[in-house]
């Protein structure tokens, strides 16, 4: 089921599928990937309780090996409304027999959206309701319309815009993936900008999303090919991502605020070594979330 908020800027539709947004409007002009498979047949998808894909789909905990697919399962759980007002929706998803088969854990994941101006501030909340220490990881994944409202363009025609305290970003060290998806313990390399602005091209995600650790930026921006800035994506998480299908000429870049990321290549240890794993214990609560403005 979907639901839709609006104030006097924009227009918010979320399903109730993976707490998933569908649609973001400002003036009529939809920015969010509208779910076509032939590139990608999915929004802006919550990942929880990982994020990346675990080495060779599964993990350990406490000497025991589960199945888990690459983000997670949230992202295709049907979770209930728990809040709606004018300005605001919420939606939570509990664990189940079904979710225990693969987390042998408790939990509580809150995933609430909340209009202000031409932002929408989406906020997660993980409680862990178990009487043992939970690991999880969690992040975003919103596809946005480059250019906006599937109009005419190509990418040569848009700008991806990275900044620090309001300072253009000069350079990225960026985490290469292996054809398998993990992170390579070998490559990285370097993207230049250009005062903060880097041209999209094809070639951009030949080796799959772009991973940037150690909170290089708070702001990834969208723009014309003048530098003027029509959707912005604000945070404060460890690392992000961008990423477009490898080779589609997709019209859409996502922008992946992330707390966690895919296995190392060479890691075959414990859920609670992974890198950037986040950790609660009994009864403690996580907060976090990203910023989403459209101009």
């Amino acid at each position: 089921m979907q639901y839709t908020i609006w104030n006097k800027k924009i227009e918010l539709t979320v399903d109730t599928h993976g707490a998933e947004a569908v649609s973001l409007k400002k003036d009529g002009k939809e920015y969010i990937w509208n779910g076509n498979p032939e590139f990608w047949n999915r929004h802006a998808p919550v990942l929880f309780p990982f994020v990346g894909k675990p080495k060779d789909k599964k993990y350990r905990y406490e000497g025991k090996e589960y199945p888990m697919g690459q983000h997670g399962f949230a992202r295709d759980m049907e979770f209930t409304l728990t809040k709606q007002e004018p300005d605001k929706l919420q939606f939570t998803l509990i664990d189940d027999d079904k979710t225990r088969e693969v987390y042998p854990f408790h939990f509580m994941l809150q995933v609430e959206y909340k209009l202000t101006g031409s932002s929408v501030k989406l906020k997660w909340k993980v409680l862990n309701s178990d009487i043992k220490k939970l690991w999880f990881s969690i992040g975003g994944h919103p596809a946005f319309l480059c250019p906006p409202d599937g109009g005419q363009g190509t990418w040569d025609d848009y700008r991806i815009y990275f900044s620090k305290n309001g300072c253009p970003v000069d350079m990225l060290k960026i985490k290469a993936l292996t054809p398998d998806g993990l992170v390579s313990h070998k490559k990285t390399y370097k993207l230049f900008t250009y005062n903060g602005f880097v041209t999209p091209t094809k070639a951009l995600f030949d080796d799959d999303a772009l991973i940037i650790e150690d909170r290089q930026a708070d702001r990834v921006s969208l723009t014309d090919s003048v530098g003027l800035e029509y959707l912005r994506v604000d945070f404060d998480t460890p690392l992000f991502g961008v990423w477009s299908p490898a080779g589609k000429d997709a019209p859409f870049i996502c922008i992946e605020p992330w707390y966690g990321r895919a296995d190392s290549e060479d890691f075959n240890g414990d859920i609670s070594l992974r890198r950037y794993e986040m950790d609660l214990d009994p009864g403690e609560k996580f907060k976090g979330g990203f910023r989403i403005t459209v101009k």
